[in-house]
């Protein structure tokens, strides 16, 4: 079976949307849940992508991406019509949602795409929503719209002030945290060290944090182990046991140690792709 993209737009320099055929994916799917996606079934690397929401009556999942790498620069590079031969899902855990009270959604870079459905479904549940989306610069914020539809208070933040506040978002987090009415929980998802810095100011006011990890991954069902993590002293696989897990817990900077074990390879790949791109008259 083929997954037919059916709708593609590029939100950002590098960010790309897509919608893909998947009926059985879009029935099942809840939030917080990824799937396993592949261009060809032979030697195409398999990118693991948060589900960003489903369309049960058009039978079809959003995918959001990040252009970082050769697989993720092809897959930029494939236009309505085309095929993933390989969409497998859904996979992990799914957030659970209740009302808890005030939830805080804190979204980073490519990180504010898997927030989107969970932040959705926390607002149904009737808490109150708090958003908190940052980028570097204008240019890279995604989904704002969304965010704004949704929340009862969003606060944007930009690295160099380009949008919103100038300020990290770690800022406008510790000063929600700080109200006389402190959050009842929050949800970071971004990058790893965002997560850690965010984490450290919920800690402070004792606020429970959940984070999803987007970490190394090849078969998405625990057999391979290159997703392990270190949580509360002991070995966890975000692909079965997560992707979320209490942030406090977490060992970020193993996390990171471990994210950056194929850099060279992955920048060696992409720029040999990049050539070959131009080589045929791709790029200009």
């Amino acid at each position: 079976m083929a997954y037919k993209i059916v709708f593609k737009e590029q939100l950002s320099e590098d960010v790309f949307t897509a919608e893909v055929q998947a009926p059985l994916i879009a029935q099942a799917g809840k939030p917080g849940q990824f799937v396993i996606v592949g261009i060809s079934c032979g030697y195409s690397e398999r990118i693991p992508l948060t589900i960003a929401g489903s369309d049960v009556r058009k039978g079809t999942i959003r995918l959001i991406w990040q252009r970082v790498g050769k697989s993720t620069a092809e897959m930029a590079d494939m236009k309505v019509g085309d095929r993933f031969e390989i969409v497998a899902g859904p996979l992990g855990r799914p957030t659970h949602i209740e009302k808890f009270g005030t939830v805080v959604c804190v979204g980073g870079g490519i990180g504010v795409a898997p927030l989107l459905p969970i932040a959705k479904a926390m607002k149904q549940a009737d808490n109150k929503l708090v958003g908190i989306l940052g980028a570097r610069t204008k240019e890279l914020l995604i989904l704002e719209d969304d965010f704004t539809g949704i929340s009862d208070e969003l606060i944007v933040v930009t690295d160099d002030g380009s949008y919103g506040r100038k300020a990290l978002v770690t800022e406008p987090l510790k000063e929600v945290c700080a109200r006389e009415a402190k959050p009842d929980l929050v949800v970071a998802i971004g990058p790893a060290i965002m997560m850690k810095f965010c984490c450290e100011v919920t800690k402070e006011y004792g606020i429970p944090t959940q984070v999803s990890l987007n970490t190394i991954m090849v078969d998405g069902t625990g057999m391979c182990g290159g997703c392990r993590v270190e949580v509360d002293g002991k070995a966890k696989f975000v692909c079965v046991d997560g992707p979320e897990f209490d942030g406090h817990k977490v060992n970020f900077d193993l996390m990171m140690k471990r994210l950056s074990a194929y850099k060279a390879q992955e920048q060696k790949a992409h720029e040999a792709y990049k050539k070959h791109r131009c080589k045929i008259g791709l790029d200009g």
